[in-house]
């Protein structure tokens, strides 16, 4: 219950039409619950006595009722449209925003693929099973009832025959749902895989393509394929039980109706008008008993996916903002105080151990460490992208931890190892960084990232429009135009982790050299496997295995520092060689 309770909450302003479909639904239950009786009377006290007068005012009534349920019925699928959609819409909304204040690791806990998953087609199933239970899931039982007890009224011993299949049925939908739900739970723990291995697929098709690995791809594809159907198929197999289980148990139950009336009519304890009654009655119940069907149905599908929606919704950002947070970063300095780190946040599995730094603001430091040295994770936690598991950072002499997200952030720009560029203009590819840039700012920003000379050769300049990934630009020029961007945030702290590893190296040394002269007050963080890149920093940190193995000037590391010998050297022979 406190499941649903929490995305219910999504109906918001919807819940005006989420209370007029019912409503509208009940008046047209109760007008073609009517129609039947009105039958009766026009065929026992009209047709039978031939009286015209009660067959015209009977007749007419019957058409004032269809007229107006067929307006109600009309009304409540208006209503119950608008409302499951606008449900879905907030729903939708709601797991965007809260997906917005993940940290990386709420990220990696679900899967991009998966939160695609819960965004799209569990929320389709949600709004289907919402639209369903607001109409129909209303009108099936108040037709069945009132009908029911229409029947009552009519003929007692008629109305136990419906009572006797009641139970039959609810245990029958008792059975398929227990066996049908584990089922549908895992269809869509392989739709998570599915999208996943399609989103691999489509990120990565030139290097499928380079290699010649189509084939190989379409397989992995059809294996998970396979699964979804395989699943699917065996619970529909329960599933579809139920219309004919149901339709056996009602004809049988019409059967009865009819050998049974029939032998009351000759009794004459019912009449023609009655019996034609209870056999409309009877088609009402089937109809209703089908649209529960179906409705349940539609409920066990629904199920999972609420379960799914609703643990992205009370998942908890393992990074929050600071209530009432520091909203002004004073300057770049950073300092790391005996800080260590583990992505499980379990002491035994460290990545960063007994870190201890510190950053005067405008300095240019450079990082350099083997693979799986943890330079990437040490720069991350600075803007708080996760956070320490023990020990604490500094930035301009306070904790991270107590400023306002928003402002740590802004003063921090970080240029990923993985650029990112959005479909879009290039100007609003940078815009990202200051969203009221001038063109006067992205030439400037665009100048000292080396940006300025291919996009005047573009034909449309900023206004040429970027592919969703950046596929249209070179990896050179991607990483330019995402340190272009970085630069109009006008930050205290810059941080480049590998962002200029597709540049060549006369270019690199023009944006260092740009940094330099242009941001000589902003701190500069670069973590490079060039050691050209970092020869020039004021300092540099040396890390081995998620620890600190040194921190100095080049010139002193290239006298002390074995790890930063091995680099420069080898590095000095390939170049000569070149």
């Amino acid at each position: 219950m406190i499941m649903f309770q929490k995305i219910l909450k999504s109906v918001r302003e919807y819940k005006k039409m989420s209370f007029l479909t019912p409503l509208t639904v009940g008046v047209e239950v109760i007008l073609e619950v009517f129609i039947p009786f009105l039958m009766t009377i026009m065929i026992d006290q009209g047709i039978h006595t031939s009286n015209l007068q009660v067959i015209f005012l009977v007749g007419g009534i019957l058409v004032v009722f269809a007229l107006l349920s067929l307006l109600s019925g009309w009304l409540s699928s208006r209503y119950a449209a608008i409302a499951s959609s606008g449900f879905a819409k907030n729903l939708r909304h709601d797991l965007y925003y809260k997906i917005q204040d993940y940290s990386f690791a709420n990220i990696e806990k679900f899967s991009s693929s998966s939160l695609v998953t819960r965004l799209t087609t569990d929320v389709d199933n949600i709004q289907m099973a919402y639209q369903m239970v607001i109409r129909i899931a209303v009108r099936a039982p108040m037709m069945l009832l009132f009908s029911l007890f229409m029947v009552w009224t009519i003929n007692i011993h008629l109305f136990f025959i419906f009572l006797l299949i009641v139970p039959i049925l609810g245990y029958l939908l008792f059975w398929i749902s227990n066996h049908a739900h584990p089922l549908f739970e895992s269809v869509f723990r392989t739709y998570d895989r599915l999208n996943n291995k399609v989103q691999e697929n489509v990120r990565g098709i030139r290097v499928v393509k380079s290699y010649v690995q189509e084939e190989t791809e379409i397989e992995k594809f059809e294996t998970v394929s396979t699964k979804i159907h395989d699943d699917f198929e065996t619970a529909e197999r329960l599933v579809v039980l139920n219309n004919p289980l149901m339709r056996l148990c009602v004809y049988s139950s019409i059967i009865c109706i009819s050998w049974f009336g029939a032998h009351y009519v000759l009794e004459g304890t019912l009449t023609t008008g009655q019996l034609t009654a209870v056999v409309t009655y009877a088609a009402q119940i089937l109809n209703s008993l089908m649209m529960l069907s179906r409705v349940y149905v539609m409920c066990m599908i629904a199920i999972p996916s609420v379960e799914r929606v609703v643990e992205v919704l009370e998942e908890v950002p393992d990074i929050q903002s600071e209530t009432n947070g520091i909203s002004q970063v004073e300057d770049g300095s950073i300092t790391f105080h005996d800080v260590s780190f583990s992505y499980t946040k379990q002491p035994d599995k460290l990545v960063l151990k007994d870190v201890d730094l510190a950053i005067a603001p405008g300095e240019v430091i450079g990082v350099i460490g083997g693979i799986g040295s943890s330079k990437s994770t040490l720069v991350n936690l600075i803007p708080r992208l996760y956070d320490v598991t023990s020990g604490y950072i500094e930035v301009g002499g306070i904790d991270v931890r107590k400023y306002d997200l928003a402002t740590l952030r802004d003063a921090v720009a970080v240029v990923l190892q993985k650029n990112v560029l959005f479909s879009g203009t290039i100007a609003e590819n940078l815009r990202w960084g200051n969203a009221k840039a001038t063109k006067e700012d992205l030439d400037r920003v665009c100048k000292i990232a080396c940006c300025e000379e291919f996009i005047s050769q573009f034909p449309n300049g900023y206004d040429t429009y970027i592919d969703q990934g950046g596929t249209n630009v070179s990896g050179g020029q991607k990483q330019r135009l995402c340190i272009a961007r970085a630069l109009l945030k006008n930050p205290k702290i810059l941080i480049l982790d590998d962002s200029t590893s597709a540049v060549d190296t006369k270019t690199d040394a023009m944006i260092q050299s740009a940094f330099q002269k242009e941001l000589p007050d902003v701190t500069k963080i670069i973590i490079a496997q060039r050691i050209s890149s970092v020869e020039d920093c004021d300092r540099v940190i040396v890390l081995d295995g998620g620890r600190v193995d040194a921190f100095d000037t080049p010139a002193n590391l290239l006298q002390q520092n074995k790890i930063y010998q091995e680099v420069y050297y080898s590095q000095r022979k390939e170049e000569k060689h070149e």
